[in-house]
């Protein structure tokens, strides 16, 4: 016997409702709640014991070494933790033209090309992309501008669950690609595709696919306006692996940033050049983020950031002006805005930087967004060199967390940060005192211990010559 419910569910957080109102208590979004019917089995069908898997001791599990597959492109296998691992379910997020299909499409072709599969030499499987936005001939049209032409890449347009499965079994690749799950609906649902029930259980079904299979499974996800994916915490606690593109479309960079990532570490990051002919892999992506960097400008410095395991270098820029309103303006780009209100506090407090009617512009050239305390201390002295209008020299880079008594403290993995600035030629690096002890650095770079923001910015803005150096 099927039992028939009609819900209010939203479509930004998922929250559900026996009635409908204009406004979410859940997200705050207006507007966002939608009819749809659930269709549920009174007497579901009971699973005996016999059926289930019987628990196992944990000491007595045989487990096959996993062998993660490589795609070809580093900076994706760097975000992935090293490789694919087969069975996983991957989900990648990002704004309208960012370059979700661009990506998906040319990691199926790599995949699928008969070279570098294995040490071996043996050719690689089968992959299928199925396309529920576009037919096969608009994706062969866009294939054929990245040069994407694998003979065991499979293309289908097509948005039944059921239809896609088959078209699994049938084939049985090793890797398929939805793109997007948002088309992609179920039968016996009665709501429209993209609704998060439709995306719930879809993804579900997908998982229980990969699980069962060993198939490794890539969905891309429109995101809302908040930038969320759209219908959809559900989906980051479904899947393995989320990774999301930062950045706005029209950079010519393109931010892959992992936010969770159960085989390997989070917070990792890779950058590609979008070209014509799709995306490329930036190795490099400090020498390029600071390429362009103006020389003798005030308002300018270079910090040190870590990105997952990656250090990274990049140039923060402030700009500081007097106010032509009661209520002066502070924006910032690529940083937290609430933590540049603190450090404007801590410059106004303890140094007497009078900053109350001046407009504040922060912002991290390239596009890419740095959240951790490493960045407290570049913060501060670009908006110190803007005010004075005095320039840091090319060749310092800063790092270290700021205290809300001026104080620097040390940050983590200072090692690689300052090996990483002694390759690219930075002649003096200011850190945290704190971070002195145990260092252990040969690359012919100063490295300047500062015990608070006042010392900091002495040696920076080059109003005092006493450094210490080790």
């Amino acid at each position: 016997m099927v039992k028939t419910k009609v819900v209010f569910r939203c479509q930004g957080c998922g929250y559900e409702s026996v009635k409908w109102m204009g406004r979410c208590p859940e997200c705050g979004e207006w507007n966002t709640l939608t009819e749809e019917v659930e269709k549920k089995d009174v007497h579901p069908r009971l699973i005996s014991v016999t059926e289930a898997l019987s628990p196992q001791s944990i000491g007595k599990i045989k487990t096959e070494a996993v062998k993660r597959v490589k795609t070809g492109i580093g900076e994706f296998d760097r975000i992935l933790g090293g490789g694919i691992v087969p069975g996983s379910l991957i989900l990648i997020g990002g704004a309208p033209g960012i370059g979700k299909s661009t990506l998906l499409l040319q990691v199926a072709n790599t995949l699928s090309i008969d070279k570098g599969y294995t040490k071996e030499g043996t050719s690689r499987a089968a992959v299928l992309y199925v396309s529920g936005e576009e037919s096969v001939q608009q994706t062969k049209i866009r294939a054929q501008r990245l040069d994407v032409d694998a003979e065991k890449l499979y293309v289908v347009s097509e948005t039944n669950l059921e239809n896609i499965i088959n078209h699994i079994k049938i084939l049985n690749p090793k890797f398929v690609v939805i793109d997007s799950i948002q088309t992609v609906y179920k039968d016996s649902l009665p709501s429209a595709p993209g609704t998060v029930s439709q995306v719930r259980e879809c993804t579900v079904e997908l998982l229980r696919v990969a699980k069962d299979s060993s198939i490794s499974i890539f969905i891309s996800g429109q995101v809302t306006k908040e930038g969320a994916i759209a219908g959809p915490r559900v989906l980051e606690h479904i899947v393995d692996t989320v990774l999301y593109f930062e950045g706005n479309s029209q950079h010519m960079y393109r931010i892959l940033r992992a936010y969770k990532n159960r085989f390997g570490s989070t917070n990792e990051i890779g950058v590609f050049m979008m070209k014509e002919k799709g995306l490329f892999e930036v190795e490099n992506p400090s020498e390029i983020f600071l390429s362009e960097r103006p020389i003798g400008a005030s308002g300018s410095v270079v910090i040190g950031s870590l990105e997952g395991t990656r250090p990274l270098l990049v140039e923060l820029q402030a700009l500081v002006s007097a106010a032509n309103f009661t209520q002066p303006q502070r924006r910032a780009i690529g940083v937290d805005y609430n933590r540049v209100s603190l450090l404007l506090a801590v410059l106004e407090k303890r140094l007497g930087f009078h900053l109350g009617m001046q407009d504040v512009f922060i912002n991290v050239v390239g596009g890419i967004k740095i959240d951790e305390p490493a960045t407290d201390l570049g913060i501060l002295v670009a908006v110190a060199s803007a005010f004075r209008n005095l320039p840091v020299d090319s060749k310092t880079v800063v790092m270290g967390e700021v205290g809300l008594t001026g104080e620097i403290r040390a940050v983590n993995f200072i090692d690689k940060r300052i090996k990483e600035a002694a390759k690219l030629g930075f002649r003096t690096c200011v850190i945290s005192q704190g971070n002195l002890s145990g260092l252990n650095i040969k690359d012919k770079i100063d490295i300047v211990g500062v015990s608070n923001v006042k010392e900091a910015l002495s040696v920076v803005l080059g109003e005092s010559s006493k450094r210490k150096k080790v």
